[in-house]
């Protein structure tokens, strides 16, 4: 029974495709992960992978030198874009590896290291003008930026807030769903979908602190519980792209460098926790995060200054 099998292994070498055990792949993945990550993959395969190996049988695959490809990879785009791609690569070749006896040894394809880039935040007079030009402006989408201030929530959870997850009695946040756009394989477009939040932990309740409660405390009684905080209306909402417009308007009106992206509030957010002593498990349930060592590695580092003021008191 081996030997039948080994045997009818190598032939479907000659005859398979990339296309093939992509697609095999795909199918296996579309039943383990999310709808968003599920059309990430889809795209990201159909976008960079197709295009180079689509055509290529196994029996081929295991000669191909993939130095050339990765090179071209890393000439092209950025260092995380390329990891993705290769990531998903190998994933593909490891599955081909068990499912047909594929020889290559992908421990070669090496994806390139990328450094850690520093956390930018809002200096604290940035944030005050942010702040009152939001308040100036009094819409829902100004108001919306606020609330990132002094949640840390996403970009595609505040475009997915509803006002039923804003419990003013309880003073919290109820964190349910986020809103992104996705690639559509069968139109080949993309389209907006609402789902659950990236992982388990994302689904969270973030407290709503005094300054922020006097805000929403004045709204409240104007809108439906399944009404979008941003738009007020129950049918219609505004998708990340769009409000990330609202934020650099916002930014320009503030005087405030434009080049800064939305995650910036987020980031200035946990920042501002950890400057006042906030216990780092509490900020990664409030962040979302999927460990404390995410949040750990991204916000927890001395500064020049710290590292001095302990030194002094030796």
């Amino acid at each position: 029974m081996w030997l039948v099998d080994t045997v009818k292994k190598s032939k479907s070498k000659k005859k398979v495709t990339f296309r093939n055990i992509a697609n095999e792949w795909l199918e296996i993945k579309k039943k383990e992960i999310k709808q968003s990550s599920y059309s990430n993959y889809r795209y990201s395969v159909n976008r960079y992978l197709m295009s180079e190996f689509e055509k290529y049988t196994l029996k081929a695959l295991e000669k191909y030198d993939f130095t050339e490809f990765i090179d071209e990879l890393n000439q092209e785009y950025a260092p995380k874009t390329v990891r993705d791609i290769l990531t998903k690569l190998k994933s593909i070749l490891y599955y081909a590896q068990d499912e047909y006896d594929l020889k290559i040894n992908i421990k070669k394809i090496v994806s390139p290291k990328a450094d850690a880039e520093p956390i930018v935040i809002l200096s604290k007079k940035e944030k005050t003008r942010l702040i009152k030009t939001c308040l100036e402006e009094n819409s829902l989408k100004s108001l919306g930026i606020i609330i990132c201030l002094y949640t840390g929530l996403r970009i595609g959870e505040i475009c997915a807030l509803r006002w039923k997850n804003i419990d003013l009695d309880k003073r919290e946040i109820r964190v349910r769903e986020t809103l992104q756009r996705i690639y559509d394989e069968k139109t080949g477009k993309t389209k907006i979908i609402i789902d659950t939040p990236k992982s388990k932990k994302s689904i969270r309740n973030i407290p709503i602190c005094d300054k922020l409660y006097s805000i929403l405390a004045q709204l409240e009684k104007k809108y439906k519980d399944e009404d979008f905080f941003l738009t007020g209306n129950s049918e219609k909402n505004i998708e990340p792209r769009n409000y990330q417009y609202t934020f650099k308007a916002l930014l320009k009106m503030s005087k405030i460098k434009k080049s800064y992206k939305f995650h910036i509030l987020r980031h200035s957010m946990a920042s501002s926790c950890i400057e006042v002593g906030m216990d780092i498990k509490a900020l990664s349930e409030i962040l979302g995060h999927a460990s404390v060592e995410i949040t750990l590695n991204i916000y927890v580092h001395s500064s020049y200054q710290a590292k001095k003021k302990y030194l002094e008191k030796i």
